[in-house]
């Protein structure tokens, strides 16, 4: 069936706007299986390619962190943005076509969330705020198309339905611009949003803050035609940002008048994943007008608990309170790491969960019948996660107890 064509032109509508969105809404078990199903066909693909296999973790985001942009991924494989496209585009046209062939339950999942019959509007939202929610701007138009592709969507209508998502995430663009010339109207309620955060700020025990950096420390992609810029005063220049996030935190602290500069990306933080060591970029580091210091990350509420983030934000946080300054999660919504580690929840959830895990790794079946039993929504298992401290690693799902501290000698 093809979908009906319905156009909505212009800057969208109040309830599409990130700022009037917060993310506790918007995440849910139903949007993780998306993603888990995604990260089975990428896994399936790896095994076929290795290296399409790496292309589309990182192009999609697929493991729970960010997606990256076109250049970085070129420059780690010494090829250009456009042959990154080329190849990503080749992966995914032959992970769709072994999607369908194999009889996979992408379809069945898939086709629910973005049913055939539904109209341009409907689908067009429905991935505006999935893009939003889990900070994949960057990749927006890939994840829309390949999404409705695995529905049962055409192709065509697929390509126009992404191609508006991604309009409707420039027009977004535009709005805001237009709204940073209006900052004194914008300052009141920039600091009604920030002053809740900075209460959450986890600040070091004593130390003078060191002088936050004037320049990026991450550059090898700073023209990537992915990324979205602005002009803010504070600074006096253009500041790029890969998502809605991370434009509303930006436009917060521009007009907050708690503060008085910040810097985008101001450090590379090394950290050690599973015995590898990789690189991870914080967001922002915003030196405040009573003279402290904070470096804040970007992290979308749904994706504070997966491992790899758990672990950059470990290091991200010693790296902050090391210069003296203090350690922010930024989660787009209401909710901070604090309030989820308090979250009261269901006993008998966490008593089926805590049970299975002392029997070995948790998979997604098992995790879907403590759903059907108990009722578990998505930020009582984050909480539950951050609470006791357990290893969530996605694309497949595995659920883990933490590793036993060494014996003491």
């Amino acid at each position: 069936m093809t979908i009906s064509t319905e156009v909505a032109q212009g800057a969208a509508p109040d309830d599409d706007d990130p700022e009037s969105l917060d993310l506790r809404g918007d995440i849910s078990f139903e949007l993780e299986e998306v993603n888990e199903v995604l990260g089975e066909l990428v896994a399936m693909r790896a095994d076929q390619k290795a290296k399409d296999g790496d292309l589309l973790t990182a192009r999609l985001g697929i493991s729970g962190e960010k997606p990256e942009t076109l250049a970085r991924i070129g420059a780690r494989y010494d090829l250009s943005r456009d042959r990154v496209r080329q190849l990503h585009t080749k992966a995914v046209g032959q992970m769709i076509r072994m999607a369908q062939l194999s009889g996979h339950r992408a379809a069945a999942v898939l086709s629910a969330r973005y049913p055939l019959d539904a109209r341009d509007r409907q689908l067009t939202r429905a991935l505006l705020v999935e893009t939003y929610a889990t900070d994949t701007d960057i990749a927006a138009t890939e994840l829309s198309y390949l999404k409705l592709r695995l529905a049962g969507h055409a192709a065509e209508d697929a390509k126009r339905v992404a191609g508006f998502v991604t309009q409707r995430i420039a027009a977004w663009q535009k709005k805001t611009n237009r709204r940073l010339a209006k900052l004194h109207d914008a300052e009141p309620r920039a600091t009604s949003q920030l002053n809740p955060w900075l209460d959450q700020v986890d600040w070091p025990r004593a130390g003078a803050p060191a002088a936050i950096p004037t320049t990026s420390a991450r550059t090898v992609d700073s023209d990537d035609d992915g990324r979205g810029r602005f002009y803010l005063d504070k600074v006096g220049r253009d500041v790029p940002f890969d998502s809605g996030l991370e434009a509303r935190l930006l436009w917060i602290l521009n007009a907050g008048d708690q503060v008085e500069t910040f810097q985008e990306q101001p450090a590379a933080v090394v950290y050690d994943l599973d015995g590898a060591e990789r690189v991870h970029y914080p967001s922002i580091v915003a030196q405040l007008t009573d003279g402290r210091t904070v470096l804040i990350d970007v992290a979308p509420l749904g994706h504070v608990g997966f491992h790899v983030n758990r672990v950059k934000a470990a290091a991200s946080r010693a790296h902050a309170h090391a210069n003296g300054w203090g350690w922010l999660i930024w989660t787009g919504s209401r909710i901070g790491i604090p309030d989820l580690r308090a979250r009261a929840v269901d006993a008998a959830s966490e008593r089926m969960l805590r049970d299975l895990i002392e029997r070995g790794p948790v998979h997604w079946a098992a995790l879907r019948e403590v759903r059907a039993k108990t009722g578990l929504e998505l930020l009582d298992f984050l909480a539950l996660v951050l609470r006791h401290e357990w290893r969530w690693d996605r694309a497949p799902f595995r659920l883990s107890a933490p590793p036993s501290p060494p014996p003491r000698t």
